[in-house]
């Protein structure tokens, strides 16, 4: 791609792709999104997923692209199991996971529901081992030895989730998860900001740090407490780690999770990272967790809030009806229909011009005089001032028939 910033969908910074900026980039040959929001993502407070919709969610994630879906914890909830397996059988086109706490009965929980891949929670700081546990820290590395061992033995990937990774020191941390791993199993690690405490600067050293030291694939999964989770996320998958812990929606415990639409549009438009996914059925995704988790999206919300493609100031829809000809992307960084967005509309409010005039009039094939016009404009600013709220079209026409017939503005 000759000019990866500029395309016919979108039209981001090449500065993104100066030299200096890349040169220490070290993306993977393959990212691949790990989806939480059945598992993770229900730790939401309030948010309760059945069975129905637990499957059905899994199959809308896998129909987007997810690579791989953690369908839940089955030692935790019957209705979990069963939703578990049900997945299992569908045969999508993603792996199924499942999560595990770091005991041998949970993994066979794991085992019995025919998952291909498990993650399993390993404690990784002294101070949650013993306050948040109550354990010893043999008893928290032999719990760990025993149940990755286990799943090994299962014939399950195994990736360990170390909790609470980012409050402790590094360097006991690597010591505690080299002996897990030495006297265990582990297929992939996890790095885990429990708390979402790590700063976006701390992520690249962090995971350079992490892969000198373990040889094995490194997947990352942050929380979104200081609204960090997706720039971090984005830092670690530039310096190497492969697999994206997300949710949809950033669903999740507390401010939740790293929200997949977010970092695959970021890695398609910011670094022309393609990661395979049907980007067009994000905004549908979106309104069916909406429905089903009975959520509520603020209309200005990245990618998919209702109003993202709205414009109201006049100043703007001036512009936008200069540039709808070929060169939309003056007005946007990229175009509705990359998401699956409703198209690009002109909202009529108190800050309306008279080129939001004149876009509505033409809609319904009505001419006015400009004074006319003139005079409709300040009746709509006076009615959205009034009740606060942009216009209905059935609002512009009575303000219309109010100007035209009975002369209200003069």
């Amino acid at each position: 791609m000759k000019e990866p910033w500029k395309t016919d969908k979108w039209f981001t910074s090449p500065w993104n792709f100066d030299e200096e900026v890349v040169k220490d980039f070290a993306f993977p040959d393959k990212i691949e999104f790990h989806d939480v929001s059945l598992r993770d993502g229900e730790q939401q407070a309030g948010l309760i997923l059945n069975k129905e919709d637990k499957v059905n969610i899994a199959k809308r994630l896998s129909e987007i692209g997810i690579h791989r879906i953690e369908a839940g914890l089955p030692a935790i909830s019957a209705d979990d199991e069963a939703a578990i397996k049900e997945i299992v059988q569908l045969g999508l086109d993603s792996k199924i996971f499942c999560f595990s706490r770091g005991i041998i009965s949970d993994v066979k929980k794991a085992v019995e529901c025919g998952v291909s891949g498990i993650v399993i929670e390993v404690p990784a700081s002294r101070h949650i081992i013993k306050y948040g546990y109550g354990w010893t820290i043999d008893r928290a590395v032999k719990a760990s030895i025993e149940a990755t061992q286990y799943a090994k033995e299962a014939g399950l990937y195994t990736v360990f989730f170390p909790v609470d990774a980012t409050r402790e020191d590094i360097n006991w941390f690597l010591d505690h998860i080299e002996h897990i791993a030495t006297e265990g199993h582990m297929d992939a690690l996890t790095l885990v900001d429990t708390l979402g405490v790590c700063s976006a600067h701390t992520i690249p050293f962090v995971v350079r740090k992490i892969k000198d030291r373990i040889n094995k694939p490194l997947e990352i999964h942050f929380h979104n407490d200081f609204g960090l989770a997706v720039g971090n996320s984005l830092q670690a998958i530039a310096a190497g780690a492969s697999v994206v812990h997300t949710t949809v929606l950033g669903i999740g415990e507390r401010t939740g999770n790293a929200s997949y639409e977010d970092i695959a549009l970021a890695l398609l438009t910011l670094y022309a990272k393609d990661v395979g996914f049907k980007y067009n059925r994000i905004y549908e995704m979106a309104l069916y967790m909406k429905e089903v988790c009975k959520l509520q999206i603020p209309t200005n919300r990245q990618i998919v809030g209702d109003r993202l493609f709205t414009i109201e100031s006049g100043l703007l829809v001036r512009a936008l009806r200069k540039c709808r000809n070929g060169h939309i992307l003056e007005m946007m960084p990229f175009i509705p229909e990359l998401v699956g967005q409703k198209p690009v509309n002109v909202a009529m409010g108190k800050t309306s011009g008279s080129e939001s005039i004149n876009e509505w009039l033409e809609q319904l094939n009505i001419e006015l005089t400009d004074e006319q016009k003139d005079k409709l404009l300040l009746e709509v600013k006076k009615r959205s001032i009034q009740t606060k709220s942009l216009l209905s079209m059935a609002e512009f026409k009575e303000l219309l028939v109010d100007v035209i017939i009975l002369g209200k503005g003069k």
